[in-house]
């Protein structure tokens, strides 16, 4: 019996109570968590699996076993390198979702796994999941745009990026000055043509933050969290505890290793998410994480080719509508993760992080992360990518028919249009007693009409 939940095996099933046993039940049917197994191989030793590997050095499970122990650890065992089993693939890519990979011909095993043992995040394998990969969102996109005429796709391309840079400072609850939108705009459409190093990282951190002032730039030299402080003690309240910044450089270079090699074969969405949520968990500067996580969203589907040249897809715009679930996501790992995270306030009302965390943001199941960032990119590109070129084909209809009639500046064109708009496609009382008093009421008429027939709304 299988559910979202629980998944009901027949006696049949149950493995033998040894490590061994729950070992091979847990490849078999649960898939990997690195995280775990790292936590029992640091507990148990490797006696247990150089006896395991002695007594079936066939055995795809026990030599599977072997190599994580190695690859999560760091060290080599006392074991001869393998002679016989033919090659098995370490992480189960009918489970989860894997890498191309490369033969470890010591275990016999391909290392599929999508990461290093700095980050590796997992993506569960679900209905949903297989179905959005199935889609072919990229060729779909291609399609919509194929049809669009050069000059409306550049002008397409250009809201859609402004689109996505106000959204993003809008998710922060910020409502900056247009030129740093634009300025931060700019950025995301160049998405994709840099390595995502720590010299693009600070770059880019740079970008968005604008004025230094008041920001110390750079990763963090102190412990870092999301929340808010008590008003009388000024004691921090985290809803969500960062990295330590001990760990940053490892980490970081986790995820630039995963992004440029180990990750380049999994579906652009699902690595995409991946990455883009392990950096904001992760959370490796004081301000500007938030829009840098968002900001990797675009620079793994860019460099991946996954969206047309020169097209930024509005997900930004997509989490703003759905923002409420959005949190709830994040929320789906960082609350779990709070009561493992030990601390200790300091003087400047920061925390100070006390216990070992660092594969907390190193492993984590990203499932629900990749599900949700899938349902945006569908629906930017099956609803906001047609409608935005449907807008402004319907919009040029309408500005050529007014010109036909008035001899009217294009600015004043574009304010009667969006008075049009705001309205229900009616002229309001107020706009023709003020900004267009000079139309007669025979030609407030025509222009509705105009409006109208174009279905501009």
């Amino acid at each position: 019996m299988i559910s979202d939940e629980w998944r009901i095996m027949t006696p049949r099933h149950e493995p033998q109570a040894s490590l061994r046993g729950h070992l091979t039940f847990a490849l078999k049917y649960e898939g990997l968590d690195l995280a775990i197994l790292k936590r029992l191989f640091e507990a148990v030793g490797s006696e247990p699996i150089v006896a395991w590997a002695s007594d079936e050095p066939n055995g795809s499970y026990a030599r599977r076993v072997w190599f994580l122990y190695e690859w999560l650890l760091q060290t080599q065992i006392g074991l001869e390198d393998a002679t016989g089993g033919r090659y098995v693939q370490v992480l189960d890519d009918r489970l989860q979702y894997g890498s191309a990979g490369s033969n470890s011909s010591r275990h016999r095993v391909k290392n599929n796994l999508p990461g290093t043992p700095d980050f590796c995040p997992l993506v569960f394998r679900t209905p949903e999941l297989d179905a959005f990969c199935a889609m072919d969102l990229a060729h779909r996109a291609k399609q919509i745009l194929d049809e669009v005429p050069r000059d409306l796709l550049a002008r397409t391309a250009a809201f859609l990026l402004l689109k996505d840079s106000r959204s993003s400072y809008a998710i922060e609850g910020e409502r900056p000055p247009q030129d740093r939108i634009q300025r931060w705009g700019r950025a995301i459409g160049e998405a994709g043509r840099q390595p995502l190093d720590q010299e693009e990282l600070l770059r880019l951190q740079q970008i968005v933050i604008g004025d230094d002032r008041f920001i110390k730039l750079g990763f963090r030299q102190e412990g870092g969290f999301v929340g808010s402080h008590d008003r009388e003690s000024q004691l921090p309240l985290p809803d969500h505890i960062s990295a330590k910044h001990e760990d940053l450089d490892d980490l970081i270079a986790g995820m630039v290793a995963f992004d440029s090699i180990n990750g380049q074969n999994l579906d652009p969405v699902i690595a995409s998410a991946v990455l883009a949520f392990g950096f904001v968990y992760i959370h490796p500067f004081e301000d500007g994480n938030g829009r840098l996580h968002r900001y990797i969203f675009h620079h793994v589907l860019a460099e991946r080719g996954f969206n047309p040249p020169g097209v930024v897809f509005p997900i930004s715009s997509a989490i703003l509508e759905r923002v409420d679930d959005y949190r709830a996501v994040l929320e789906s790992y960082s609350t779990r993760l709070l009561p493992f995270i030990e601390w200790k306030p300091t003087e400047k009302s920061n925390v100070e992080v006390i216990n070992d965390t660092g594969d907390f943001y190193r492993f984590f199941d990203a499932t629900p992360h990749a599900v949700f960032l899938y349902s945006c990119v569908q629906k930017t590109i099956e609803v906001d990518l047609p409608y935005e070129t449907d807008f402004l084909r319907q919009y040029d209809l309408f500005r050529a028919a007014i010109d036909d009639i008035f001899d009217m500046p294009a600015r004043t064109v574009d304010l009667l249009f969006r008075f049009l708009q705001q309205n229900n496609g009616q002229l309001s009382e107020r706009a023709r007693g003020k900004e267009f008093a000079a139309l007669t009421d025979h030609e407030v008429e025509r222009v509705e009409d105009i409006y109208s027939n174009f279905n501009a709304s």
